[in-house]
């Protein structure tokens, strides 16, 4: 007899971990200002073609230096972040993301006022916010906009991404979905109502899907070893 959903989705969960902001030590379910902002500092280093371990890694870098606030960014200037992201094994988006992090932080004080989440209230919509977040500085993409959002589900009410490619494969492949690729408003909902039926207590939807992502990335990985 093959695994059930819900074997299926503890076997997942127990082997793939929770939410990738958990992992770094935040809780973001308070959507203090401070902590939203390091969230989103470490979902741009996650945005990059790097694997998790170098996100975190130069995360770690930032944050044991105390550049984790807009404030701070400006402070350390350029030079001080290529240094800070060479630390953390950056190098090979050393300079476009000091760039970038500094684009940023300019753009969200002038616009508003340093604070993301008066970027959320002032967006109309899920689709607003998206634009919003892309619009503070250029590099800023879907990808990492997706990774941001997906794990600020549920605390600010317009979070509420597509799930990601990468996000759909892993599921598909578990067979606990079943739609076209392209279905990603069917897919995100059968996704929330499997994990209502089989989630685990301590956990959330947000660690489900990053455990999926996580899944995703592994099977990716795979593939191309294979395909050298």
């Amino acid at each position: 007899m093959g695994k059930t959903k819900a074997d299926k989705i503890q076997s997942l969960m127990e082997s793939a971990g929770g939410s990738f902001s958990k992992v770094l030590g935040m809780d973001l379910r308070s959507s203090r200002r401070p902590e939203v902002f390091r969230w989103f500092l470490a979902a741009i280093l996650f945005g990059a073609r790097i694997s998790e371990r170098l996100a975190a890694k130069t995360f770690q870098a930032f944050d044991l230096a105390g550049v984790t606030s807009p404030e701070k960014i400006l402070e350390r200037g350029w030079e001080g972040l290529v240094q800070l992201l060479d630390e953390g094994g950056y190098a090979r988006y050393d300079f476009k993301t000091a760039t970038k992090l500094l684009e940023m932080v300019k753009a969200l004080a002038e616009q508003y006022g340093g604070d993301l989440n008066r970027l959320h209230g002032m967006a109309s919509d899920p689709a607003d916010l998206e634009n919003r977040i892309q619009s503070l500085a250029k590099g800023i993409g879907q990808v990492t906009t997706n990774i941001f959002l997906r794990e600020m589900r549920g605390i600010w009410e317009k979070a509420d991404p597509l799930p990601a490619d990468l996000c759909v494969a892993a599921a598909r492949s578990l067979g606990l979905i079943r739609m076209n690729l392209r279905a990603k408003k069917k897919i995100l909902a059968a996704l929330k109502a499997l994990w209502k039926a089989h989630g685990l207590p301590g956990m959330n939807f947000v660690d489900f899907e990053a455990a999926l992502v996580r899944r995703g990335i592994h099977q990716r990985r795979k593939r191309r070893e294979f395909t050298r």
